[in-house]
């Protein structure tokens, strides 16, 4: 076992755990080197709760910075803000600081100050439970269901990425592969599993075909038309099956790492005139919250080293390279834009750096 894990992998374990107190509505206490702050997520508490918290005094919210941002507060600092609210502020108010979906204007004066390393890293128990990256200070005599390392809880993810395992594998006949197996991955710290899919005998090839395929619940299962996903995910299978072997890693990072609920969220905001990307960040999340850590492990538990990557974006290759996975070509994997996806497909390649060709097509809504 890694020397990362030895000394401090039930403290990891326990990061994986917050999830689920965090998404009750309990507190958790994180602590460094110069004090402790107990949390709540926002979003889990119920709005008698929050409400005592507001008619109590004082309240204090921690916002990610990239929420602090979108609402025009500073200094919102490099990773999250302390705002002090005072008393009597409203539960909705509150709850439109945090979420751009609710239609209420937020308070109109909202004073902010640096947060602390404690802080930073509740926001981050919250991006790792997908809940929206917001914290109510709760009173540190209440009891908190968890006590965290605040360093600890930064170095989570990419720990819990480095120690994936191969756990089983069966063969999957599919409809465009029927030679295909499946292989099935779990961190040894917690957290969402992932799967490879190999396609034919991808072994036979020095660098075979390989997809990094986040997976989209409503691209891959029900086929929506407002992304591209399941027709990369079924074009990669198809493509692999042609040339008699492949690797496609199925991650379980739905809308670019921030979850399924905070994808519907995005989409909402996307009707309204904003892009994918300032979407993720109007909801306090960075453009693009994944890391392909876990895919380099992956490969290279399944004996791969190199590999020819279906990707139009050029993040993917640079982040295996950097991880000891030699790309041997990137290989387009583009497929024809429909009136429904134009402009999230527009703003891949404008504002996340996505190579795609994409001819003229009507627009959303046109005729």
């Amino acid at each position: 076992m890694s020397e990362i894990f030895q000394p401090d992998m039930q403290d990891f374990i326990k990061v994986a755990a917050a999830d689920r107190f965090l998404r009750g509505g309990m507190a958790c206490r994180v602590i460094d080197a110069a004090g402790r702050v107990t949390v709540k997520a926002l979003e889990s508490m119920d709005d008698a709760s929050l409400g005592t918290q507001l008619a109590g005094g004082a309240a204090t919210l921690l916002l990610s910075a990239r929420r602090a941002a979108a609402l025009g507060i500073r200094p919102a600092g490099p990773d999250a803000v302390r705002i002090a609210l005072p008393a009597g502020t409203a539960v909705e108010q509150v709850r439109a600081l945090v979420d751009p979906t609710r239609l209420m204007a937020a308070l109109a004066e909202t004073p902010a100050s640096p947060a602390s390393p404690a802080d930073v890293a509740a926001i981050e128990l919250c991006k790792i439970a997908n809940l929206l990256p917001a914290c109510v200070v709760v009173a540190g005599t209440e009891p908190a269901a968890l006590e965290l390392d605040a360093a600890t809880v930064m170095a989570y993810r990419t720990a819990a990425a480095g120690s994936f395992e191969r756990i089983t594998e069966a063969r999957v006949p599919l409809a465009d592969a029927a030679d295909a197996r499946f292989v099935a991955f779990r961190s040894r710290l917690g957290g969402p599993q992932h799967y490879a899919i190999l396609v034919g005998r991808p072994e036979a090839f020095a660098a075979p075909l390989c997809r990094l395929h986040s997976e989209c619940f409503t691209g891959d299962l029900f086929g929506s038309l407002r992304c591209d996903c399941g027709e990369q995910l079924k074009g990669a299978i198809r493509r692999m099956d042609e040339a008699g072997g492949g690797v496609l890693l199925y991650l379980a990072q739905e809308g670019r790492g921030i979850g399924l609920v905070n994808k519907l969220r995005a989409y909402t905001l996307q009707d309204s005139g904003v892009d994918t990307v300032d979407a993720n960040t109007h909801l306090g999340f960075e453009p693009d919250e994944r890391d392909f850590i876990a895919a380099a492990t992956m490969l290279r538990d399944l004996g791969f080293s190199a590999v020819r990557l279906l990707t139009n974006n050029p993040d993917k290759v640079t982040q295996l390279a950097e991880r000891g996975i030699q790309v041997t070509e990137r290989v387009e994997h583009s497929f024809a834009a429909n009136r429904h996806n134009r402009f999230y497909l527009e703003t891949k390649a404008s504002r996340s750096g996505h190579l795609l060709r994409l001819p003229d097509l009507p627009r959303r809504g046109a005729a």
